[in-house]
């Protein structure tokens, strides 16, 4: 009888926790540096989360190893729904391909919270570039010279999306890793690499001031920002690589927790702040339910693992 009573009591205390939380301040971890794309996205989401919580979420930046550091103290904290993080297609996709030592699983160390957007690439090339047309680039890429892509570093998705292409279309595109995409435009615009995959916001900025002229879309569905450019898919099937957030915590958190979260987290995508900085940022909102979550991350680590193996590409 001692026994069943403190299994009821035990059972009690756990629904009235699940129930109370949270009864303090959550603490999301952004494994970026404050100022990136991540980061903003992270604060908005926050403060929507804080206003329907009733408690303060409190945005920490941990930066580090492709976002692995900032992603390994979530992953290693309690399951209790009072650490989570903003997770990204490099965190929680790519990273496991190209660090050899990842010290976490993004398919069984995490506990997914819900999809909150994502945005698609655009290959651009100089404007005074001899490419009009994604078949220019690709019949150049079949000389003996080749073409030549930047990116913002080994391993990164716009590094891989230059992978994929090249494998697609089987031509000769020869990789030149720079610090940042900024820098990587720069030298796409000045002619000393012949295209890039850049974020749809600040490359059409570029298109549309005459400097750069973008011959196609990564993602499959094409780019809200760029709706008359082309997707790639459209001449090489398979081609559908779109960067994406999403809000995780560690492996095992309540059901009952996790879906508080995710019902902050969707009422915060529905503010109108979150609404104008997505339009203004080429990002959409994520369309994929709750429960499909596990499988798109899984889904997503293969996509990324088989472009890097097949690139044999590591992290710098």
């Amino acid at each position: 009888m001692m026994a069943v009573s403190v299994a009821a009591m035990l059972g009690l205390t756990g629904s009235v926790s699940a129930q109370s939380f949270p009864d303090k301040p959550i603490t999301m971890i952004v494994p970026f540096a404050a100022g990136t794309s991540t980061d903003t996205v992270s604060r908005l989401i926050a403060e929507g989360m804080s206003q329907e919580l009733g408690q303060t979420v409190v945005v920490e930046n941990r930066a580090g190893a492709g976002g692995s550091v900032g992603t390994q103290d979530v992953v290693s904290s309690d399951s209790d729904g009072y650490t989570i993080a903003m997770g990204t297609v490099g965190t929680l996709a790519i990273n496991k391909s190209i660090f050899p030592e990842l010290p976490y699983d993004p398919e069984s160390d995490v506990t997914p919270i819900a999809f909150v957007g994502y945005t698609p690439t655009l290959l651009v090339v100089s404007a005074e570039s001899s490419f009009q047309t994604l078949d220019d680039l690709v019949e150049a890429a079949r000389s003996e010279d080749g073409v030549t892509f930047a990116s913002t570093g080994n391993g990164t998705s716009t590094h891989l999306a230059g992978e994929l292409l090249k494998t697609l279309s089987d031509t000769n595109m020869i990789h030149v890793p720079f610090g940042s995409g900024a820098v990587g435009l720069a030298a796409v615009m000045s002619g000393e690499v012949d295209f890039m995959f850049n974020h749809p916001v600040s490359a059409k900025q570029n298109v549309d001031a005459g400097k750069l002229r973008a011959l196609g879309v990564s993602g499959a569905a094409g780019s809200e920002v760029a709706p008359e450019v082309p997707p790639i898919n459209d001449s090489y099937e398979g081609f559908d690589l779109i960067a994406w957030w999403l809000m995780h915590g560690p492996a095992d958190m309540p059901a009952d927790v996790t879906e508080k979260l995710n019902a902050a987290v969707t009422n915060a995508l529905a503010s109108d702040a979150v609404s104008e900085h997505f339009v203004k940022s080429g990002i959409s909102k994520g369309e994929i339910p709750f429960a499909g979550l596990k499988g798109f991350i899984s889904s997503e680590v293969k996509k990324w693992g088989d472009i890097a193996s097949a690139a044999n590409a590591q992290a710098n």
